[in-house]
């Protein structure tokens, strides 16, 4: 363990320790990500991002453009392959320009 992180608990009970300010609790993280689904293949910012959006199904994310979804806080580039690909299963993909 580093100096700089710190050991938290959440309001769950869980204990862990992080270094960020972020609140976010990784077991209670961990414990709600989706077993199916094209959140499923995500990490948890990315979900995260997606979910404090509005989005949680293919459809309402092809209603945005690429450039759209990477200005979203968690989001990266990393994930728009992994997003691409459950679009085209589904036969979606993002909006045009």
């Amino acid at each position: 363990m580093t100096e700089n992180k710190e050991q938290r608990t959440c309001e769950k009970g869980h204990r862990y320790y992080k270094s960020s300010d972020c609140p976010t609790c990784p077991i209670c993280e961990s414990e709600r990500k989706p077993e199916t689904g094209f959140l499923s293949i995500l990490a948890a910012p990315a979900r995260r991002a997606l979910e404090n959006n509005g989005i949680t199904s293919l459809e309402t994310l092809s209603a945005y453009r690429e450039e759209e979804i990477l200005k979203f806080h968690g989001l990266g580039p990393s994930s728009i392959p992994k997003l691409k690909d459950a679009l085209k299963e589904k036969g979606l993909a993002f909006k045009e320009e």
